[in-house]
C-alpha cells in the first residue's frame, strides 16, 4: 500500500533532491537499452538523474513527473528533453507510442495496478519497462545503520524486493542484474542527503532531529567513518528489465 503522505513529501522540493541524491551509474541504464531505440519514456522523473543516461540512447526522450519543483530543474538541466507534468497513474501520451519505459527510484510510489496498465498502454507490442533502485551495500554496515533509521521498515533498505516478488500484469518475468559502485561523499553531504529522505522531509521537527542524531551518532563510533570529514560509499543498483506480453 501506498503511503501517499510520505509520497507527496516530495513535491516541495526540487534544488536540494539533485543537489544532494545520487546518480546512477551509465551501465544500468545500458542494462535497459542495450541498443538505441526511437524514443524512452523516463516515469516519475524526478530532477532527471536517471533521464540524463537516457539522451544518448534514443532520438526522443520524454520525462513525465507530477512534481513542478523537479519538473523544473530537469528542464533546465536537460533541455533537449522533452519535459511533461503527469503520473503513472495518468501518462500523457499516446497509446504504443514509446519503445522503453523506465523508472527510476520511484516505482514503489505508485499504483501498481494501475500503472502497470498505464505503463502497457504506452509501450509498443514488444516494448521493455526497466525498474531501477539504488540501496545500500550489505557489505557498509554504517550506512545500513543509517538506512534503519530512515527506513525501520526496511531491514536491507531500499529495494526492488517487495515491488517485484510478484508478477506485473501486461508483463513476462523480468531479468535482474546488480550493478555495484561507489562514490566518494563529504559527512556533512552524507547527512545532508537523509534530509531528502521521504521519511524526514514528512517528520515534524522533533522527530527529524532526533533521526539526524541519530545518524550522526553512527558516524561519529563507526570505525570507518569516526573523524574523517569524507568516506568512500559503496552502493548497488537493482535493475528489473521487463519485456511486454
Amino acid at each position: 500500500m501506498v503511503d501517499h503522505r510520505l509520497a507527496e513529501s516530495f513535491r516541495t522540493i526540487g534544488e536540494e533532491y539533485d543537489r544532494r541524491r545520487p546518480g546512477f551509474p551509465a551501465a544500468t541504464a545500458d542494462e535497459i537499452v542495450p541498443v538505441p531505440v526511437r524514443t524512452i519514456l523516463d516515469l516519475g522523473a524526478g530532477t532527471g538523474k536517471f533521464t540524463a543516461l537516457l539522451t544518448a540512447l534514443a532520438e526522443r526522450v520524454i520525462a513525465v513527473e507530477p512534481s513542478r519543483a523537479m519538473l523544473d530543474v530537469l528542464r533546465r538541466r536537460l533541455p533537449e528533453v522533452e519535459a511533461l507534468d503527469g503520473s503513472a497513474e495518468r501518462i500523457p501520451v499516446p497509446d504504443g507510442s514509446v519503445e522503453v519505459v523506465t523508472v527510476a527510484q520511484a516505482f514503489h510510489w505508485f499504483d501498481r495496478e494501475a500503472a502497470s496498465a498505464e505503463i502497457r498502454r504506452v509501450l509498443t507490442a514488444d516494448g521493455v519497462l526497466g525498474l531501477v533502485w539504488n540501496h545500500s551495500d550489505p557489505s557498509c554496515s554504517w550506512d545500513r545503520a543509517c538506512t534503519r533509521v530512515a527506513h525501520p521498515a526496511l531491514s536491507g533498505g531500499l529495494s526492488g524486493d517487495d515491488v517485484t516478488k510478484e508478477l506485473l500484469p501486461g508483463f513476462a518475468p523480468p531479468r535482474f542484474t546488480q550493478v555495484s559502485w561507489r562514490e566518494t561523499i563529504t559527512r556533512a553531504d552524507y547527512v545532508a542527503r537523509w534530509l531528502t529522505v521521504s521519511s524526514l522531509l514528512a517528520a515534524d521537527d522533533d522527530v527529524r532531529a532526533g533521526m539526524v542524531a541519530r545518524v550522526e551518532r553512527i558516524l561519529d563510533e563507526d570505525p570507518e567513518t569516526a573523524g574523517r570529514d569524507a568516506f568512500e560509499l559503496p552502493q548497488v543498483t537493482d535493475v528489473y528489465v521487463y519485456r511486454a506480453v
